[in-house]
């Protein structure tokens, strides 16, 4: 392990450690090797670094927006996990390539299809981006996901632990459809691995995917 990358994690394991009651038993459940795709919501800047300490000894890798470069202090983070950088206003070529790499090493690689944070917790609407590895790297995707993280801020001012909580769901895979996928099949493809999400929520954060009206199952194969 890299110097930077064991300052790093000191750093962030004894702030959960001293800040947070950590519940995530789930995660012993998860391959020892092999590649995946992670896929969680995203609420704060906390679960990035909460994933990355909890997920060792496996390697995990997560896309980041580009700007989270701009401050050394999160350069230095970004730069000591091996952190993706994407520029989320147009395709990144280069940030897709670097993705199929980590998946070619038999790494982990972390995703959240809502693309950016939710203000109250509650699932957003998913982006279909995450269709495009989940689709074309033909390995199992692993839905995550925590609560309990936007509490740490004014937990913190009370001088107060916060209750952190971090659950897995089963593994499924993505079946691509023949042909060159529609627009409207790559967001139904989205919607149902968040619905997957949504499940292991409580019922008050599902948000976008509270109502399972249009839960559908086309494309996804759950593995035993």
């Amino acid at each position: 392990m890299k110097f930077k990358e064991w300052l790093v994690n000191g750093v962030v394991s004894s702030f959960f450690r001293l800040t947070c009651r950590l519940h995530c038993d789930d995660l012993d459940r998860l391959p020892k090797k092999g590649p995946a795709i992670i896929i969680s919501n995203h609420t704060s800047v906390y679960e990035g670094p909460l994933y990355y300490v909890q997920l060792r000894p496996r390697r995990t890798v997560a896309l980041a927006k580009k700007e989270l470069w701009d401050h050394w202090a999160t350069r230095m983070a970004m730069t000591a996990w091996d952190s993706i950088p994407v520029d989320r206003q147009g395709v990144d070529i280069k940030a897709i390539r670097r993705c199929m790499g980590v998946l070619d090493q038999g790494n982990f690689l972390c995703i959240a299809p809502e693309g950016h944070r939710s203000k109250d917790g509650s699932l957003l609407r998913g982006r279909p981006g995450t269709t495009f590895f989940a689709a074309q790297a033909g390995v199992p995707v692993y839905p995550l996901v925590h609560w309990g993280a936007l509490d740490i801020g004014k937990n913190l001012k009370k001088m107060r632990r916060t209750d952190l909580h971090v659950r897995m769901g089963k593994p499924f895979m993505v079946q691509k459809p023949e042909g060159k996928m529609t627009p409207e099949q790559r967001q139904k493809m989205t919607d149902e691995m968040m619905y997957r999400l949504a499940d292991l929520l409580p019922e008050e954060l599902r948000g976008k995917y509270a109502e399972k009206t249009d839960q559908s199952e086309e494309f996804l194969k759950d593995l035993v």
